[in-house]
């Protein structure tokens, strides 16, 4: 790519894992080789299965400690946070992606485990060529502001409201 843009997933609708998944799909079938930093979260989730298929061209990592944060984020969460942005900007550098997704970078804005300018920062640095997703609940007005992209999912009925939990391969 000549140009890569920045684009944001987010709101209260589901969705914007799926659709940055779906994006990588497609990349992948073009191609393209994409990075996956899963901020906040750890564990065996369906999508990671899947994207094995995909080794050759789509690399993905978790940072996250594999439970909520509460109140303010502890070292753990910090520590993972850190970690999980150190690896986006070594895929910066890499030269070797072509798509970077940030999986609810948004959430951990929101929550303090990576702060506003961090998220700025890696914005500013993204390689002109490198296309950059940031998935994720709450996206600060100020960072979305720094986006070419913002896409919300907007919740109008989900059946978790009548107590339906999450179900492996739709949501988790």
């Amino acid at each position: 790519m000549e140009k890569g843009y920045v684009q944001i997933y987010t709101g209260n609708g589901k969705g914007k894992t799926t659709a940055a998944l779906g994006l990588t799909l497609r990349a992948a079938g073009a191609g393209l080789k994409v990075y996956i930093a899963q901020f906040l979260k750890q564990g065996a989730y369906s999508e990671l299965k899947a994207l094995e298929r995909f080794a050759d061209c789509v690399t993905i990592e978790q940072f996250g400690t594999g439970k909520f944060v509460r109140g303010e984020p502890d070292a753990e969460h910090m520590a993972s946070g850190q970690k999980g942005l150190a690896a986006v900007r070594k895929a910066f550098s890499s030269g070797a992606y072509d798509l970077v997704v940030m999986e609810e970078a948004g959430v951990a804005e929101k929550f303090g485990v990576i702060s506003t300018d961090a998220l700025l920062d890696i914005i500013r640095e993204k390689p002109e060529a490198v296309e950059l997703v940031i998935t994720g609940r709450g996206v600060s007005e100020t960072v979305m502001a720094a986006a070419d992209l913002i896409t919300e999912m907007r919740e109008i009925r989900h059946y978790y409201n009548s107590g339906v939990m999450a179900r492996t391969g739709i949501e988790s």
